[in-house]
């Protein structure tokens, strides 16, 4: 079990839910929200995390809101300020490169739909951030206007759901294409016949044990190789 924190976040303060490791000690990695907000099902994954061996940290980049409902998941999300994520994001990943149970200064993200977006735009922001991993990212980048130079020398991975077109998919093949001509590295993995949100255990609806299991385990080696 973790406990909840605070980071500095432009000139502000944010609230994110850390997870430790048994060793004490490990590589961080930043644990981006779906639109529902930090909810259980979050807080679970970034425990996983903690038990792999990372020093886990899931922002509240809704700062307390957050609902089972889509229309209101909807609603929180369209009144996200992308500019206040990107210092949340920021300020998440230089917190989290300092605490003294991270081993090194480079930190990972992993996001899930539109934390998926979210942590691979954090490879884009935060210079502390050399690794991002982004299950069926889905928020449109008009809405952030990344620029991904800042990708060089770094690495990205992402999990397509066939329900949001693949790979093939515009705005995964805008990401794709914008950190490759950066200089970065990117691998991009589909799974047949998933549905959007398949990672999610606690929404049986969507949920694909299977597919999960493997895209986790591709999460896992790529953070500890890089990392």
């Amino acid at each position: 079990m973790g406990e909840m924190v605070s980071f500095p976040s432009n000139g502000d303060s944010s609230e994110a839910y850390l997870a430790l490791p048994a060793s004490g000690s490990g590589p961080g990695v930043i644990v981006v929200q779906e639109w529902w907000g930090l909810v259980g099902h979050i807080k679970d994954v970034t425990d996983r995390f903690a038990a792999e061996g990372f020093v886990a940290l899931a922002p509240d980049f809704f700062h307390g809101a957050r609902t089972d409902e889509p229309d209101e998941a909807m609603s929180l999300l369209m009144g996200l300020a992308m500019d206040r994520a990107a210092k949340d994001i920021q300020g998440a990943a230089q917190y989290l490169a300092g605490r003294p149970e991270t081993t090194g200064t480079r930190v990972g993200a992993v996001g899930f739909c539109m934390g998926g977006s979210l942590a691979l735009w954090s490879g884009a922001l935060a210079d502390e951030v050399t690794v991002a991993v982004g299950f069926y990212p889905a928020v449109p980048w008009e809405k952030m206007s990344p620029s991904w130079g800042s990708y060089a020398g770094k690495a990205a991975m992402i999990h397509a759901s066939e329900e949001d077109g693949t790979s093939q998919a515009e705005g995964v093949q805008v990401a794709v294409k914008g950190i490759e001509a950066a200089g970065g590295d990117v691998e991009v993995f589909d799974y047949p016949g998933s549905k959007h949100a398949f990672f999610n255990d606690q929404r049986p609806e969507v949920h694909d044990a299977e597919h999960s299991a493997r895209a986790w385990g591709r999460t896992i080696e790529l953070l500890k190789r890089r990392l």
